[in-house]
């Protein structure tokens, strides 16, 4: 590991102020233009979703847990699996700007706590969202973080959806990207490249802010709601984790998750 990396790569120590509450938000839209009907998506017979909720619930940490969406199909598919939905507008540009308006329809504080969980990651690691927390839990002047896991797999370094991470000496991002950074002009220079993952957690003071911001150059360009963020001066602390998760972009992703899935029940 990265002598940049020692310096901040801790294990976060949660201490938990009684008048904050922390809720977890997963937000789900109808439409996906590259895998149709993907909330829905059946994993060992429960829609994928559901799969998610199920995992945030092991969390301890979250107070509650629910989904966000724009669809009435997923809002009652949902509801009958006896999980907590908020029904938002549909023309929201990200998910974070999702996770505001329901946010706001369940009543949450100025400090309170609400962690965006990718609804397309049923695997994801419970734990995950107690590291994502950590640091705000701890420093009030922290407005928003994320995670980030070291790429171990080679294919991931240049593919587009599997979205790259720079920061600095103090662990806050520089930048996020679909492209390859950093870039290493040395042939043969060794190279660490650091995956997103789309799990944040933002104070929601500073949550209602952020929805009220127009969306950004990069953003728009990127299509990476992050970088709205960066763009208008907010810090973004990075955690590093040692937890992968498999996202579901594709139907072939879903396979692999089904296979694996099916070694877990």
């Amino acid at each position: 590991m990265s002598k940049q990396l020692r310096r901040y790569c801790k294990e976060p120590t949660l201490m938990m102020k009684q008048e904050i509450n922390v809720v977890g938000f997963i937000p789900a839209r109808a439409a996906s233009s590259r895998f149709p009907g993907k909330p829905l998506a059946d994993v060992c017979g429960k829609p994928m979703i559901i799969r998610v909720y199920e995992r945030a619930l092991k969390c301890d940490a979250l107070q509650d847990v629910y989904v966000a969406t724009d669809s009435e199909i997923i809002m009652n598919s949902v509801q009958d699996h006896g999980a907590k939905a908020v029904m938002t507008r549909s023309d929201h540009p990200s998910g974070t700007d999702r996770i505001a308006e329901a946010a706001n329809h369940v009543g949450l504080e100025d400090n309170d706590i609400a962690v965006n969980i990718q609804g397309d990651q049923p695997l994801f690691e419970p734990k995950m969202i107690d590291e994502v927390i950590g640091p705000l839990l701890n420093d009030d002047s922290i407005p928003m973080s994320t995670l980030i896991y070291r790429i171990v797999r080679d294919e991931e370094i240049n593919h587009p959806n599997a979205v790259k991470t720079v920061f600095d000496t103090e662990g806050f991002a520089l930048y996020f990207s679909r492209a390859t950074i950093p870039y290493c002009r040395e042939n043969g220079a060794s190279c660490e490249f650091f995956k997103h993952h789309g799990v944040y957690a933002y104070r929601n003071d500073f949550l209602q802010q952020f929805a009220r911001l127009p969306v950004g150059y990069l953003e728009d360009k990127e299509r990476l709601e992050q970088l709205r963020a960066l763009e208008n001066g907010f810090k973004i602390k990075v955690i590093l984790t040692k937890f992968d998760s498999v996202e579901v972009d594709t139907p072939e992703d879903l396979s692999r998750v089904n296979e694996i899935y099916s070694k877990m029940i």
